[in-house]
């Protein structure tokens, strides 16, 4: 028996942040990939690389709030297309983790190695890149606290940020010291911090996917909740998951003793689960105390 219906649909509050970031950040990677390849910096080319993993995510994040809105047309999908968002994320760690790659990779084969670098761009657009980012920073930050799909742009740009902040840094010292090693030290540096992050939004991810109990919420805290509702004799098949960010579910099955106390039980579980955990779909089963069988499920 169903109690509470409301869905809340985080990111898509924030759809036009997405837009904007996504418009600014991919009209300036075309510029920083032009200079990128003209001055031979591979700092400023992993900073591209980062630019263009923003453009994906961003725009990829932009179709998953549209899907997330979709209605189900072929009845099928009974929770709806909502997981969108979440693969939204986990593209985006994919892209963080194969830039990070790339470009280690490239900086490792530059070790021991001779290449021209031109430090005037890698400055000027470096410094253009850090006002872009921080633009789009600012944008995405109030939807990252309360959206995944949000938080995996946001990381991303984040790490984009630090980029352009290693290009500036690489080409000060590229042209005090006029050796081109800093180029690739940097770049290094931003590869092993571009990954770092990409695990910790993908451990977030797969938190989800793999239907955790939602973070800040307590399983055995629940339980007693609802078992201390009047009339309630005890609780079995709790079970508590995310479905997209801002949208927790739960199902419980709720043994009472009096028949006459089922929509009472119902309407206090609501309440409880809603007003103090934050969940707003629960699927209850509310049972009689000598019905058997329900109980003896090992998940």
């Amino acid at each position: 028996m169903g109690a509470g219906h409301g869905h809340g649909h985080a990111s898509g509050r924030h759809r036009w942040r997405l837009a904007v970031s996504f418009a600014l950040i991919g009209g300036f990677f075309v510029v920083e990939l032009v200079y990128a390849l003209t001055s031979g910096s591979l700092a400023l080319l992993s900073d591209a690389g980062h630019m263009a993993a923003d453009v994906v995510t961003l725009g990829a994040a932009l179709i998953a709030t549209r899907i997330a809105t979709r209605p189900d047309s072929t009845g099928r999908r009974s929770y709806g297309s909502y997981r969108a968002e979440v693969f939204a994320s986990l593209l985006a760690v994919l892209m963080m983790l194969g830039v990070a790659i790339y470009v280690v990779t490239e900086a490792v084969g530059r070790i021991g190695g001779t290449a021209e670098v031109s430090s005037g761009p890698m400055l000027v657009v470096g410094a253009l890149g850090l006002v872009v980012n921080l633009i789009a920073l600012a944008l995405l930050r109030a939807g990252a606290g309360e959206s995944l799909n949000v938080k995996g742009a946001y990381m991303e740009v984040v790490a984009d940020t630090a980029g352009s902040v290693g290009v500036i840094v690489a080409g000060w010292l590229v042209a005090s010291t006029g050796q081109p090693f800093w180029d690739t030290a940097v770049a290094l540096a931003i590869g092993a911090f571009v990954a770092v992050r990409a695990i910790s939004l993908g451990r977030q991810v797969f938190a989800v996917l793999g239907q955790h109990v939602p973070e800040g919420l307590d399983a055995a805290v629940v339980a007693a909740d609802l078992s201390a509702i009047q009339g309630v004799r005890g609780v079995h098949d709790l079970h508590l998951w995310t479905l997209t960010s801002g949208m927790n579910v739960a199902t419980a099955h709720l043994v009472t003793g009096d028949p006459g106390d089922h929509h009472a039980v119902l309407d206090q579980a609501r309440e409880v689960l809603l007003r103090r955990h934050g969940v707003a779909h629960a699927t209850l089963q509310v049972e009689p105390a000598d019905h058997t069988g329900c109980d003896e499920l090992g998940w």
